[in-house]
């Protein structure tokens, strides 16, 4: 069981390059919606795995050093898919300004906030917003985080609409997707309280790196 997380991101990672495939070869919409869909499943419990069954210390794998690494490297190429899917056979116009959004909020924000791209509050430079103002910096990360989530929403809707299923199925998927929503606003909730967490820790190291 101890495996079942990185059983779960490999998962993810494989069908994200699916979807790849799918975008370029001209999968339907039906497909690239239940591909993602199954991936996202992969998202929400591969964490709640790895906290559950950890590996002891000792036995501890040398790539699970980098797993929150190559967790989020397959967040992003599972994102990059069916934005990619939506702009190449369902609207390109949509497609084109959520990529802009996503490379701007992307690259911008993480030069900004940790002066690093693909960073973190416990892995970022001197030099970051993280470390000058980590308020300022938790308030920049968060909003990004609700607007990543309102997108992610808007693409598979629209891939949805493009489907031939029922009314009726639509209706019900998009009421099951807003059910995600809360149960993803319930778990960045409990990101903001990592966030703090992480922000009082790094003001005690400042702070002792001040008086020294």
């Amino acid at each position: 069981m101890r495996y079942l997380a990185d059983l779960l991101t490999l998962t993810r990672l494989i069908l994200a390059i699916i979807l790849y495939v799918l975008s370029f070869i001209g999968g339907s919409p039906e497909s690239a919606f239940i591909i993602f869909l199954i991936a996202e499943m992969t998202d929400a419990f591969d964490g709640t795995c790895a906290r559950k069954w950890p590996f002891p210390k000792d036995k501890t794998p040398k790539y699970r050093k980098y797993a929150s690494k190559y967790d989020m490297f397959s967040d992003v190429l599972l994102t990059g898919a069916q934005v990619l899917f939506l702009t190449l056979r369902i609207n390109q116009v949509a497609g084109l300004i959520i990529i802009a959004y996503y490379l701007l909020s992307s690259i911008v924000g993480d030069l900004v906030v940790y002066g690093k791209i693909m960073g973190h509050p416990d892995d970022c430079t001197e030099n970051s917003l993280t470390k000058k103002n980590f308020p300022l910096a938790k308030k920049i990360i968060l909003s990004r985080r609700y607007l990543y989530v309102f997108c992610l929403g808007l693409v598979n809707a629209l891939i949805l609409f493009a489907t031939n299923w029922p009314d009726a199925v639509k209706i019900g998927l998009i009421v099951f997707g807003c059910l995600i929503f809360v149960f993803l606003w319930f778990f960045l909730k409990q990101r903001r309280k990592n966030i703090s967490r992480d922000a009082t820790d790094i003001e005690k190291e400042l702070t002792k790196k001040a008086q020294k």
